[in-house]
């Protein structure tokens, strides 16, 4: 078999605070293949971000990685020295936020950004980083890029800023690119480019994206595989497909619920009661208890590990055989 791009396993992630240690990522393993775009989904405070801040190490202080061990291509980066994560961080893992002002410099041309980058992690003469940051600029689709190389942040709109963005983030031809919430700030004919622009990164470069949102939409078009999180912990994780068309957990089938569809003008859609739990008061038991509507007494007890069913991964006492026989 060949080795993931990405493999974490076991991830957690704590931030100490006067009163107590929160833990924000409790358990967290997934996969991602060459070539693969994994969506992670799920609502506010459920983990998403952080987890991809994990991976690419940018917690910031009181947060750390407190368990679990991350690899990229079999090499273990979690524990790595902050000046070697740094070297890892340019060149072999890519990252696109969510908003690009945060990204780009506002007194520096867009040009000399990118061609900086590149001669950070490659040995490119000036004149070929130049060339290189124009062909990039092509490439995710900025018209006349040897003009609009010179130009300024601000001189470009939100979707070309966020083009450039991208553009900086396989400036180094990484391995895997993280994206975190790449689309949210972007009207929808703008959304559309910048996912098929992902889509192509994967299929023409062989790079393995991890897109993090919140947008199912976006989720359903780009990505291969998805994993819906819920309290710092996957609820579910599988084909896309399969995880749309036939959700298992009852928080991935609420989410699916919630989405609306051309077809269903006279149906209400599916509403989740409650709100995601304060990592101050999580539940015991499965995080999700209180809001669900087939929670049974181990329910509240017992925290469900993840099951096969298929090709999904569900953590759900519903189908452990055990606790159905339990629950009769």
């Amino acid at each position: 078999m060949t080795v993931p791009v990405l493999s974490v396993r076991d991830l957690k992630v704590e931030f100490a605070t006067r009163r107590a240690t929160l833990r924000a990522i409790d358990g967290v393993s997934f996969d991602i293949a060459k070539g693969e775009v994994l969506g992670v989904v799920g609502e506010s405070g459920a983990g998403k971000s952080v987890t991809g801040l994990a991976v690419i190490g940018l917690i910031d202080p009181p947060g750390r990685i407190s368990g679990g061990e991350i690899h990229l291509s079999g090499m273990r980066i979690d524990h790595l020295p902050p000046e070697e994560l740094r070297r890892v961080r340019g060149k072999r893992i890519g990252m696109i936020f969510q908003d690009p002002l945060t990204s780009l410099n506002p007194l520096y041309r867009i040009g000399d950004q990118i061609v900086e980058t590149i001669r950070t992690h490659t040995n490119l003469s000036e004149s070929a980083a130049r060339k290189r940051a124009i062909d990039l600029l092509a490439e995710v689709g900025i018209p006349a890029p040897d003009k609009r190389v010179d130009g300024y942040p601000h001189e470009f709109s939100g979707g070309m800023r966020q083009r450039v963005v991208i553009a900086l983030a396989i400036c180094a031809e990484p391995e895997l690119i993280i994206a975190d919430e790449p689309t949210t700030a972007l009207d929808v004919s703008v959304q559309a480019q910048i996912i098929t622009l992902i889509k192509r990164l994967g299929r023409d470069h062989g790079t393995a994206v991890m897109l993090v949102t919140h947008d199912m939409g976006v989720i359903a078009e780009t990505c291969d595989r998805v994993a819906v999180m819920y309290s710092g912990r996957i609820a579910e994780i599988g084909p896309v497909q399969d995880v749309v068309r036939n959700p298992l957990h009852p928080y991935a089938k609420g989410l699916m619920g919630a989405i609306p569809t051309l077809a269903g003008e006279d149906k209400r859609l599916v509403q989740i009661p409650g709100s995601m739990p304060r990592l101050s008061a999580i539940p015991p038991g499965c995080p999700f208890n209180p809001r669900c509507a087939f929670a049974f007494d181990r329910c509240r007890i017992e925290r469900p590990e993840p099951t096969r069913q298929g090709a999904q991964a569900v953590a759900c006492h519903l189908y452990d055989h055990a606790a159905k026989e339990s629950a009769a």
